[in-house]
């Protein structure tokens, strides 16, 4: 009686994690279809060559697709070395203590608060204190700085993955341990310091409020010429056509299909990051 309880239990549990993979999976793919039945209309090489016009009631978005490669690789070339360099402190030269536990309990309370603040941070500090202005650097820093905690915490763990014994091994035969851990440790907790820039490069590429008051341009065909610049951004664009346009209405398919642009521009990026994650784990298998 008291085997027929567990397997039921077991069944009962197992049951329920395939309904909760199954509902974020459909809910998932519904969101997709629901935007690309809505968006892909809009979508031809017009519109992705080409700035908005008419009051961005027409046109393309080739102008916001710039702004925001330039934006998001700007805070993934940010965020990255700092993240794994203060990763690699915290894991392996700090000695482990209060203040180690402080400092990363911070870190997870940066993770937690809401992008509008680190948006209003990069106005207040970069923009007004720095007088650096509204442009693409402000822009590449406040995203830096936002996906910074997830960039460390990712990185902390797949430092803490690598076995203890490789740096022992390494130690033992005379070998620093700067070198240790530049030719050791760095190489086996890469592909997982990757996953944490692949959640990163999401975020980075999708938050509206940072780049709302440090870098995004209501609406400009002019193409950037410089890191102090101002740009276009899809999510930025998104807003404006959803709230801010003159003919809401008649730019819907406009903005599905930006929408649509901007999901397969992270999927792009992110896709780009782990084929590089993948053929890390190959070479450290070989």
């Amino acid at each position: 009686m008291n085997l027929k309880w567990r397997y039921l239990k077991q069944n009962l549990f197992l049951g329920a994690a395939t309904l909760c993979v199954l509902a974020i999976v459909l809910s998932l793919g519904g969101i997709l279809y629901y935007i690309f039945l809505n968006g892909f209309q809009a979508v031809n090489w017009e519109f992705l060559t080409s700035p908005p016009r008419d009051s961005m009631t027409k046109g393309g978005v080739f102008p916001a697709i710039l702004g925001t490669l330039y934006l998001t690789v700007g805070a993934i070339l940010v965020a990255l070395p700092l993240g794994i360099a203060s990763a690699v402190y915290l894991t392996e030269y700090a000695r482990q203590g209060k203040m180690i536990r402080i400092i990363r309990l911070g870190v997870n309370c940066l993770a937690g608060i809401p992008s509008v603040v680190f948006g209003l941070f990069g106005l207040g500090f970069l923009v007004v204190f720095l007088e650096i202005g509204s442009c693409i650097l402000s822009g590449a820093l406040t995203l830096g700085i936002l996906i910074l905690p997830t960039i460390i915490g990712a990185s902390e763990e797949a430092l803490k993955a690598v076995p203890q014994t490789f740096r022992e091994a390494s130690l033992a035969l005379g070998v620093s341990k700067w070198r240790t851990i530049s030719s050791i440790v760095l190489p086996n907790a890469m592909p997982g310091i990757l996953t944490g820039s692949i959640l990163g490069i999401g975020r980075a590429a999708g938050e509206t409020a940072p780049i709302m008051f440090t870098a995004a341009a209501f609406f400009t065909a002019k193409l950037p010429s410089s890191i102090f610049d101002e740009v276009m951004a899809l999510p930025y664009h998104i807003y404006v056509l959803a709230t801010a346009g003159t003919r809401i209405e008649e730019t819907r398919p406009l903005q599905f299909g930006t929408v649509l642009v901007l999901v397969a521009l992270v999927l792009g990026i992110d896709l780009i990051a782990i084929v590089i994650r993948s053929r890390m784990r190959k070479r450290k298998r070989w």
